[in-house]
């Protein structure tokens, strides 16, 4: 798949995003190594701690349906500047591919690529446990 389409599922998922408070829609597009591809948006709630960002849904859905070998993810929103992640998702999104490249992806068709390691170069793990 390329980066453009998975940057246009990202952008489709962004248009069924719930932001009736900040009005700032996102959509993820996760690609996994079988070629699945999973898509998420944010989910906004007055309460605002319980609110999901659209890479914390999108990495649920492709869980839930039993995908965990994530090679891509694309971020979108129609804004003018780059919508990173948060360091919540770039933490979740470690737990299962500390290699991804992330796309993200704006308004005006550009986009930017990054691993996943320079989003998050000092991710907590799972042998700082032991």
């Amino acid at each position: 798949m390329t980066d453009r389409k998975l940057l246009e599922m990202a952008a489709g998922a962004a248009g069924n995003a719930y932001a009736p408070y900040s009005r700032f829609s996102v959509g993820a597009a996760l690609e996994c190594e079988d070629g699945a591809v999973f898509t998420g948006c944010n989910v906004e709630s007055c309460a605002l701690g319980c609110t999901l960002c659209a890479e914390s849904v999108v990495v649920g859905n492709a869980v839930s349906a039993g995908h965990t070998d994530f090679i891509r993810l694309a971020v979108f929103t129609d804004r003018s500047n780059y919508c990173f992640p948060c360091g919540q998702c770039l933490q979740l999104l470690t737990e299962f591919a500390p290699e991804l490249e992330v796309l993200i992806g704006r308004g005006d068709g550009r986009y930017v690529s990054y691993k996943l390691r320079e989003l998050l170069p000092n991710p907590f793990s799972a042998g700082q446990m032991e």
